[in-house]
Order: C-alpha cells, then structure tokens, then sequence
C-alpha cells in the first residue's frame, strides 16, 4: 500500500507505539493500598469478598468504580509521532 512519503509499515508502527503509550499510562495508575473496605465509600453497598481479596485496599464496589473509570477525563491529543497529517495543518 502507497504511503506517500512513509516507509511500509509506518502506520503499523505507529498504531503499535500508541497502543503500547496508553498501556504504560494504565498500568502506571496508583493501585489501591492499605486495608479493603467492607463497604463502598461512595454508595454503602457491601464489597464481595472475592473482590476485597483480589484487589488489596479497595475502596469501591464495582458499579461505582466501573463509573469512575468510565469518566470522560481530557488529555491532551498532541501526535508525538509526527505523521504527515500532522505536520500539514
């Protein structure tokens, strides 16, 4: 496939490097610490057991946490890797 001024698999590399960013920014999230609560902070509802052990220190049952992370949250969209789109607007 024709690339313009890209060499062949440009466009793989960079949907590769992206994916790879937004991976190291999840996984550099601060993981809960300390001691689980029986109940959520938020709602009051019981934590299951399962999830008190399996998360250490959690604070949230999963209806509101799975609320929390879908929270549209801005960030910045500035294309770090340069494309040819990029650089002519």
């Amino acid at each position: 496939m024709a690339g313009g001024w890209a060499r062949d698999g440009a466009v793989s590399e960079q949907i590769e490097a992206s994916i790879e960013d937004e991976l190291k920014r999840m996984q550099a999230r601060p993981k809960p610490v300390g001691d689980s609560l029986a109940e959520c902070a938020e709602c009051g509802e019981e934590i299951p057991e399962k999830r008190r052990q399996a998360i250490p220190g959690v604070k949230l049952c999963v209806d509101c946490a799975s609320e929390r992370d879908g929270a549209y949250k801005a960030r910045g969209g500035i294309n770090r890797r340069g494309s040819k789109d990029s650089q002519l607007k």
